[in-house]
């Protein structure tokens, strides 16, 4: 018998070993196994045994072990590239501690198992970025076209105008003996241009620019108006404001493009009397410029000017072209408020090549809820019919509360909300070549 031979050709005081099946088989079976899994996957069949399978051996090599290494023993220490017994691999890039999603399209799409982190490589970023380009539908455009970063992290919101304001530059700002004042940078950079809000070009729809003015001096009144109001609302802030720099700076934070209030003479100063340091159309050059200079030093940061009153000295074009000169030259834009039928700063203005704009209504020359809504419904009904059209307002509650309401339903009937500088001549020329 077969047995007998066996025993006979064993050697003295052993006993014969029953011999195991080649672990390639079990290898085989496993890749078997695998295949099954998968297809039940596909189908989306999970059966509950499914969970109680006992974990396979994976090795480098299919039917074949380890080198050097005993398929039956265990070692204390494993390379983090070694999956351990019963996982999946790990991929070798990190995504995220918390992330738990499968990766798309997998046959295990059900399976959800925390994947652990780790750098990505240099070498492979720019392949995850071109990828994220092309399922985002983002294009990310660098200087000089040059290549991209390691690690590159994109603030999508930001990109599509979201909003924050530069904050005030050195090389934009000149001193003075009350403090810095605006100037044009050596470079040709403009505060009109670095301080203005981005804003996003929306061919075909009318658009509509909101000033709402008189910030800084109520602290209340100020909070609410940055709070309430969309980002591209321009703010405008008086230069009386106890707590200007740290206002200002808020409001920046939260989106608004900033103009400083010029006060100006008015027909009637004992009845509306501006302030110190107001613009006097009796005043001589240099004072007015000393003013001037005073008022422009209260904060930094702002894109351009407006009027606060100022019927008198608007009218008066030997003391309002020297004023409109410094604007100009300071880079900064000028915003008049449309009180005035006799104000001549939109005929003076190119002749000092200073970009302006005159606002259409004034939203709550009274402060009635109804006649301000009134208001900006005539105000709805010129931008429809010109394509544009500006609102000014101050900072009354009751003001704040309703522009803010008619300004964020603004994008769903239709209508484009911009900021100030968006409708100066020289962007509307931009604009209007940017859509030949």
């Amino acid at each position: 018998m077969r047995m007998i031979e066996d025993d006979l050709d064993t050697p003295l005081g052993q006993f014969p070993v029953r011999k195991r099946p080649p672990l390639g088989k079990l290898s085989y079976f496993g890749v078997a196994l695998a295949g099954l899994v998968g297809l039940l996957g596909a189908l989306g069949i999970f059966p509950p045994w499914l969970g109680r399978l006992p974990p396979l051996e994976q090795h480098a090599e299919i039917g074949s072990p380890a080198p050097n290494v005993d398929p039956h023993k265990t070692t204390p220490h494993q390379s983090p590239a070694t999956p351990k017994s019963g996982q999946l691999p790990q991929p070798v890039a990190e995504i995220s501690s918390e992330a738990s999603t499968p990766l798309p399209d997998s046959p295990i799409a059900s399976i959800q198992a925390p994947i652990r982190a780790v750098a990505v490589p240099d070498q492979t970023a720019g392949l995850g970025v071109e990828a994220m380009e092309q399922r985002s539908g983002v294009k990310i455009i660098r200087p000089g076209n040059g290549a991209p970063p390691g690690a590159l992290i994109i603030d999508v919101a930001q990109a599509l105008n979201s909003g924050r304001v530069a904050a005030p530059h050195p090389r934009l700002l000149e001193q003075t003996r009350y403090g810095p004042v605006p100037r044009i940078g050596s470079d040709g950079a403009r505060p009109a241009e670095t301080y203005a809000r981005p804003a996003v070009s929306l061919p075909g729809l009318p658009r509509i620019a909101l000033l709402v003015g008189g910030m800084g001096l109520s602290p209340r009144a100020t909070e609410a108006a940055v709070i309430g109001l969309p980002g591209a609302v321009t703010l405008g802030f008086a230069p009386y404001g106890a707590d200007l720099a740290r206002q200002t700076v808020r409001a920046r934070q939260s989106g608004h493009e900033l103009v400083l209030e010029l006060p100006m003479e008015p027909f009637d100063s004992q009845h509306d009397n501006p302030g110190p340091h107001t613009l006097l159309a009796d005043a001589t050059k240099a004072g007015n410029s000393d003013n001037l200079t005073w008022l422009m030093s209260r904060f930094s940061g702002y894109a351009g000017v407006a009027n606060f009153l100022g019927g008198k000295f608007t009218a008066d074009e030997k003391a309002l072209t020297p004023v409109l000169h410094e604007i100009a030259a300071r880079g900064l834009f000028y915003v008049d408020d449309g009180s005035s039928a006799r104000s001549l700063a939109m005929t003076l203005a190119p002749g000092q090549e200073l970009e302006a704009a005159r606002a259409d209504i004034i939203l709550d020359s009274t402060a009635r809820p109804e006649a301000i809504e009134a208001a900006l419904a005539r105000l709805e009904a010129i931008a429809r019919e010109k394509g544009l059209a500006i609102g000014v307002a101050s900072a009354l509650p009751a003001s704040v509360e309703i522009i803010g309401r008619f300004a964020r339903a603004l994008e769903a009937r239709g209508i484009a909300l911009v900021p100030l500088s968006a409708v100066m001549p020289m962007q509307q020329q931009d604009l209007a070549n940017h859509q030949l």
